[in-house]
């Protein structure tokens, strides 16, 4: 097996190209709960990038954490990948790990033991938990015939990327529930 890995660095969050292709959306409670262990423990997992013409690194792994810490300095482990191979490895990474599943016995006794020591864990289980009965409740609904809530949206052209995140920092700042997409 090829180890891609050409060496690990440390710089500034918000040096980092952010993956235009970068399909996954944070929730204000991810965002809380990745900020509640940074404050509990610290920086604990390197961010995943690769190196582009021009020196800068682009990530493929890490992008909300080096939102939330655009002035800190991370540490960055830096493959030898073509822009292709980086793509694939943001697709294939986070469903990766989904596919693993848990031992419950083991994973029970795990998390009564954090829990005790740790704020930013138990508040972590308790929104999972929380969405957790959304979802059931609202899948008992459809089963049972019932319509769920309307909802509303509202669909803004941005000019580039760089406008698009400017105006999804603008809205979350006003208090609203928003995401980008790309089509």
């Amino acid at each position: 097996m090829r180890n891609r890995i050409l060496r690990h660095v440390r710089i500034r969050a918000g040096d980092l190209v952010p993956h235009e292709l970068n399909p996954r959306v944070h929730s204000d409670a991810q965002r809380r709960a990745l900020q509640m262990l940074y404050d509990e423990i610290g920086f604990a997992r390197s961010l995943l990038a690769y190196p582009l013409a021009d020196g800068r690194l682009k990530l493929i792994d890490g992008h909300l954490r080096a939102a939330l810490t655009p002035e800190e300095e991370v540490d960055v482990e830096v493959l030898d990948v073509t822009d292709a191979e980086a793509r694939a490895l943001l697709m294939a990474i986070d469903p990766l790990a989904q596919l693993a599943g848990y031992e419950a016995d083991t994973l029970d006794k795990l998390r009564h033991m954090v829990e005790e020591d740790s704020a930013a864990v138990k508040s972590l289980w308790q929104t999972l938990q929380e969405a957790s009965e959304r979802t059931r409740r609202d899948l008992q609904r459809l089963r049972e015939g019932d319509a769920l809530p309307e909802q509303f949206f509202v669909l803004v052209e941005c000019d580039d990327e760089e406008h698009q995140r400017d105006l999804l920092a603008r809205f979350k700042t006003e208090g609203l529930t928003c995401q980008a997409k790309m089509s």
